[in-house]
């Protein structure tokens, strides 16, 4: 009589054990990976914001005048500051009333080539151009004009010579020195053609 042994199918308490630790490992990871994903998310949505609020202060900036005289002058197209009976200057004037939108681009800034929070309340939050917080935390802006020369065009710091404007709009969207946005634009001086 001979016993014949059939082998069982099936798995072994090693090999279960095995497959259970290989399943965890795979799994961790995988979920690792989503947390990852997941935390590393709201970072595009703070930029994109941040990107926003970038374009509508620069848009706000470049609305702005950029004239030799006062808006408020009425000396019919001069050719340079010296025959304005107001010339403009760099800075907000301390007339009362002139707040946001500025009359003029140079009011933005209070020295060219120095980064300004010109978009701010008192309380140095940031505001749009009625006065209203953004409503938005996390965000700073600061506005730098440059007079730089373009294509051609010169242009200086002194008010008669300045013909082109860099403007810089940054915002800052988060605690890194490099969690920013940062646009740039070019503006020209330019009145309207005297009729003949």
């Amino acid at each position: 009589m001979s016993i014949r042994r059939q082998r069982q199918s099936g798995l072994t308490f090693i090999e279960l054990i095995l497959f259970i630790i290989i399943v965890g490992i795979a799994a961790a990871a995988v979920l690792r990976t989503l947390a990852n994903t997941s935390n590393a998310s709201a970072d595009p949505l703070r930029r994109k914001q941040a990107l926003l609020i970038a374009e509508g202060l620069l848009e706000e900036v470049q609305l702005a005048a950029f004239t030799f005289c006062e808006p408020s002058d009425t000396t019919e197209n001069p050719a340079a500051p010296a025959n304005c009976v107001t010339p403009e200057a760099v800075g907000p004037e301390t007339v009362l009333g002139n707040l946001r939108p500025f009359d003029n681009i140079n009011d933005y800034v209070l020295n060219l080539g120095v980064p300004y929070a010109a978009f701010n309340n008192a309380a140095g939050k940031l505001v749009d151009a009625a006065g209203n917080e953004l409503g938005v935390s996390g965000y700073a802006a600061t506005l730098t004009l440059r007079a730089e020369p373009l294509n051609g065009i010169p242009s200086t710091a002194a008010v008669a010579t300045q013909e082109v404007l860099r403007l810089t709009v940054r915002v800052t969207h988060g605690p890194l020195a490099n969690d920013f946005v940062e646009l740039d634009t070019y503006r020209t001086r330019h009145s309207p053609q005297v009729a003949q």
